[in-house]
């Protein structure tokens, strides 16, 4: 295995591509290929899925993970895997499938058996909790609530200059399966992995400040990991929020996340 020369930056839930935005020229500036593949659907951009919330009420994770997957497989060579928020948690399904020289969750949503919720990630869904039928429609935040739930570090003018730039709606019922039911439901759900098994090297980046997916969340994700023979590690910026790959500083998270992920692919690609 070589040293990789491709990242695939993998978007979250209430996001398109566009978040990466800032990445794409600071990785190609590094001689890296960059790839931002959206979800199945995606294609139309964050005005035209604004006006077209039933592709996103639609999407199912399976066929997602199965469209980054085919992306990855048509590569030369395994590329670094960075997935923000519902992008780390399909970037642990990535790696569970054998794929990518190396990963990198960025305030992770959690795979299934992770069961620390604390308050204030309830208070940031609880949108598509008021009511059953948000299950099966997109949920989108208002300002307010993205301001809490994503940009909390920041102004509220600041937040919503983003929130213009790049909020889309998400997948209620997601949220619904993934973020409230999914460890009491019998059997295996489709945010399962097998937490033993071995893969290529995974780092957790987590928020302190981050209110959506919390550090606590991120860590706890991490130690399921205890029992796999790769290595699983974790980082915290302690004054970080969920929007920490688009607010000031971001460099610092974009430049953690690579050099960790090329350390670790190359000491893997020399055992």
């Amino acid at each position: 295995m070589t040293t990789p020369d491709t990242v695939v930056l993998v978007h979250g839930l209430w996001m398109t591509p566009r978040s990466w935005e800032h990445w794409v020229p600071y990785y190609e500036a590094k001689g890296y290929r960059v790839l931002t593949p959206g979800y199945p659907g995606f294609e139309i951009e964050v005005e035209g899925l604004r006006e077209n919330p039933e592709v996103i009420a639609r999407l199912t994770v399976p066929e997602v993970v199965d469209h980054l997957a085919a992306v990855i497989d048509g590569l030369d060579a395994p590329p670094i895997i960075i997935g923000h928020s519902f992008g780390g948690t399909l970037t642990q399904l990535l790696l569970a499938r054998g794929l990518g020289a190396a990963g990198v969750a960025v305030d992770s949503a959690p795979t299934e058996g992770v069961r620390v919720t604390p308050p204030s990630q309830l208070k940031s869904l609880s949108p598509a909790f008021t009511s059953l039928h948000k299950r099966h429609e997109a949920v989108a935040f208002s300002p307010e609530q993205f301001h809490y739930a994503f940009a909390n570090t920041l102004s509220r003018e600041e937040s919503d200059k983003a929130y213009e730039r790049y909020a889309i709606a998400a997948p209620g019922a997601w949220i619904w399966a993934y973020g409230l039911i999914a460890n009491y439901k019998p059997g295996h759900q489709e945010t399962w992995v097998d937490y033993s098994k071995d893969r290529a090297p995974l780092l957790f980046i987590a928020g302190g400040k981050d209110h959506i997916m919390p550090a606590s969340v991120n860590r706890s994700n991490a130690k399921h990991y205890d029992r796999s023979p790769a290595v699983t590690e974790l980082f915290e910026f302690p004054d970080r929020d969920h929007w920490t790959c688009a607010a000031p500083g971001w460099e610092a998270v974009a430049d953690k996340a690579l050099d960790w992920a090329v350390a670790h692919a190359r000491a893997r690609a020399d055992a």
